[in-house]
């Protein structure tokens, strides 16, 4: 049996390897809740243990230490940690906690936790003179050099009018983070380079902060200095020729380093040693920070109480994907700074602030497989096979991989260990591999030649593309099961009863041999199939099952659906709902799309030269035809038989969020769009109006942000039915 000490070592050891990869060589090998595992493990121990516990225990110490390749700076006040809470339970007990000791819960400032890397900066007279990474918190690296090439961190403060006076010594935090879009342009790069990308945007800032640009321009002075001496003794020779490449070469090193460092963006949240300026509250503190040109978030909130905090916690949970930047939590901190010299510190972090830290949105995990699916377009597509991982408060074991080229691209071999990434809603994404913890075990993926569906060999729809394709479309069993389940789908013809495995038995059952004849299925038909009716039972028929019947029932239902549900059934590529609706809207008939000019297609509003190609490439094909006569013929509406109307909301891009009382959100969309409003998925400062429902969620506070105008049920029906201008006159109050 593993004794108390072992554990304690074996711990220690994991935490204090985490802590080199982490924050010496920016490349993590473990994610970032493993770690809080690892360390939350070490706590209970030491907790059950006492006489475990040692001065350079990390429960004890502030994680990080200083690389020798910088100089040292002493910080002149010490930079924390933060403990850690997980969920609302453990925040309620640190305000019970901060309670007890005063007797009170005082106000509370919460800011967001950007994922960047903590930075300690001191100014003297108003003028930077360092700038360094907290380190082991005591002592930090000296990374001012590079400040001559971040625009975002400023060099001289300057005092603003009727402001308080700048300290001769300010020593302030902050963190030097990268915007989500360039951090995603240094991970291509990374990729490229064959090396693992990095596995968050703290990690890439702290890699691009402690480049050696000073090192990179003495090997730019070299290179240049060699070409020229080979230039002089044997100009034209391959001597001199290397000598050339080599100065291109570490040119582009050297300004691709400078262009990243550009880049980096600065966020101000704590203050350090200040002589001449002692404000009361860190409220305070911040105010004269951003007057003085320090950059501070203005996202910060002062929370009266412990359900403010809680509420701002709740808030940007749900706005964390809206944001310019990646967050992984929100930091509490007590506002009065006389208060929180009451309640101290503990070795490594302070008493009155914590970290309340949100789910876990990149993970590693081992990837087991990769595998292909092929869609009802015949696109052949990659897909990861993982082992089971929770990702943003789900467990995922597939993800995306798009096709061959972005397999090479990402550099994943089957048996990786792979970092993969879950924000909000979006399908889980796979970073890339740690390439640090392969043992050689690993193989490469290899795109299959033919489909694994029907054997038909793989091809490009035309040169130059990087998905490959089944090009047996109208046979392809993968394909037919594809685009029978995208019928019945809600957004398509909406039938009940037509999921993935009702696709699948027709087919396998020999029900159907393709979509021409969905439309003319009987109870007879559907008795062929196990799927669809009940087990015999002694002295009793089998008969069809309730789901078999509602099935039928909805698909008779269906064939009165308008005209664009049936354009989106049909799966012609690129012909969505939104240019269904237009295409339906504009032509009002199967004959008049099937007979319009290419110009007339391309011409349509929200339709343009690709979707009308496409539409003109699938009417082209003998078997499609066939499949709209047999729809027509089973009775499929093939018009709209209703005069196209006024579109008073034209030119409107609406937002619809949350539960509508009385209607639906799909109704909602259909008769904006049927007033000739655009209908976005997201809120921005070009959204006209939001219609928020019960929970709405994000969207909602974003349009507050925004001041988008909001509209309840009511607020909608007078904008569908009186037009923008009365609906102004509705919208709610901001809240």
């Amino acid at each position: 049996m593993t004794t108390a000490v072992e554990q304690w070592r074996s711990l220690v050891d994991a935490i204090n390897a985490a802590r080199r990869s982490y924050y010496l060589k920016d490349a993590p090998t473990i994610a970032d809740d493993e770690y809080d595992r690892l360390f939350r493990s070490l706590v209970e121990l030491e907790a059950a243990h006492p006489e475990l516990v040692t001065g350079d225990s990390p429960t004890q110490t502030v994680g990080g230490e200083r690389a020798d390749m910088f100089d040292p700076v002493q910080h002149l006040e010490r930079m924390l940690s933060l403990d850690n809470a997980f969920d609302s339970e453990e925040m309620s007990a640190w305000f019970a906690r901060i309670e007890r000791e005063l007797g009170e819960v005082p106000a509370t400032v919460c800011e967001l936790k950007v994922d960047g890397l903590a930075v300690d900066l001191v100014y003297r007279g108003g003028r930077l003179a360092t700038l360094a990474t907290r380190g082991d918190g005591r002592v930090g690296e000296d990374v001012t050099a590079n400040v001559r090439w971040i625009p975002t961190i400023p060099t001289v403060l300057v005092a603003a009018p009727g402001g308080p006076p700048i300290p001769e010594l300010l020593e302030v935090r902050g963190e030097v983070y990268f915007a989500l879009a360039d951090f995603a342009e240094l991970n291509d790069q990374m990729l490229a380079l064959g090396r693992s990308p990095y596995a968050n945007p703290r990690n890439a800032a702290a890699g691009t902060l402690r480049r050696r640009i000073d090192r990179r321009q003495e090997e730019v002075a070299a290179a240049i200095a060699a070409e020229e001496a080979a230039r002089v003794t044997a100009e034209g020779s391959a001597r001199a020729s290397r000598a050339a490449e080599r100065v291109v070469r570490v040119t582009a090193d050297l300004e691709a380093a400078t262009g990243m460092l550009a880049r980096l963006r600065l966020i101000v949240h704590g203050l350090g040693r200040a002589d001449g300026f002692a404000p009361a509250r860190l409220s305070e503190a911040y105010g004269a920070l951003a007057g003085w040109g320090l950059p501070t978030a203005d996202t910060t909130a002062l929370a009266p109480d412990s359900s403010d905090a809680q509420s701002y916690i709740a808030r940007y949970g749900e706005l964390r994907h809206d944001l310019a930047h990646d967050i992984d939590g929100v930091v509490v901190k007590v506002d009065d700074l006389a208060t929180q010299g009451r309640l101290g510190a503990t070795s490594r972090a302070p008493r009155w602030a914590i970290a309340y830290k949100y789910p876990p949105e990149v993970v590693r995990t081992r990837l087991l497989d990769i595998r292909v699916n092929v869609g009802r377009t015949g696109r052949v597509t990659p897909y990861a096979v993982m082992a089971p991982v929770t990702v943003s408060g789900t467990t995922v074991e597939m993800a995306t991989l798009h096709n061959a080229t972005e397999v090479a691209r990402k550099g994943v071999l089957i048996g990786d260990m792979i970092f993969v990434r879950k924000a909000g809603e979006i399908i889980p994404e796979v970073l890339g591999p740690v390439v640090e913890v392969r043992d050689g075990s690993e193989r490469a993926f290899v795109m299959p030649t033919h489909c694994p569906s029907c054997g038909t060999e793989l091809a490009p729809e035309k040169v130059g593309d990087a998905d490959l394709r089944c090009p047996n479309t109208r046979s392809c069993p993968a394909q037919l099961q594809e685009r029978i389940f995208h019928i019945g789908a809600r957004g398509a013809m909406d039938i009940e009863g037509l999921g993935w495995k009702a696709a699948g038995a027709l087919l396998a059952d020999g029900i159907l041999t393709d979509e021409a004849a969905l439309f003319e299925l009987t109870a007879a038909d559907l008795m062929a199939s196990p799927f669809f009716r009940t087990v015999a039972t002694a002295g009793r028929e089998p008969i069809l099952t309730a789901d078999a019947r509602k099935f039928l029932a909805s698909l008779n239902s269906a064939k009165g659906r308008p005209l664009w549900r049936v354009l989106v059934a049909l799966s012609i590529r690129h012909v969505g709902p939104t240019a269904a609706r237009e295409l339906a809207r504009e032509f009002g008939s199967i004959e008049a799309i099937r007979a319009a000019p290419m110009e007339r297609l391309a011409s349509t509003d929200g339709i343009g030269t690709v979707i009308a190609e496409a539409v003109l490439q699938w009417f082209a094909v003998d078997w499609h035809a066939e499949i709209v006569a047999r729809w027509a013929a089973a009775g499929v509406r093939m018009a709209d038989d209703r005069e196209q109307g006024p579109r008073p909301l034209a030119g409107l891009t609406v937002v619809v969020t949350g539960t509508l009382p009385g209607v639906t959100r799909d109704a909602a969309t259909e008769a904006l769009q049927t007033a000739g409003a655009k209908v976005s998925g997201s809120v921005s400062k070009r959204t006209s109006f939001v219609v928020a429902g019960e929970n709405p969620g994000s969207k909602f506070d974003k349009a507050v942000a925004l001041e988008v105008p909001i509209l309840d049920v009511d607020g909608l029906r007078v904008l569908l039915a009186e037009g923008p201008e009365a609906a102004a006159l509705v919208v709610l109050p901001a809240p």
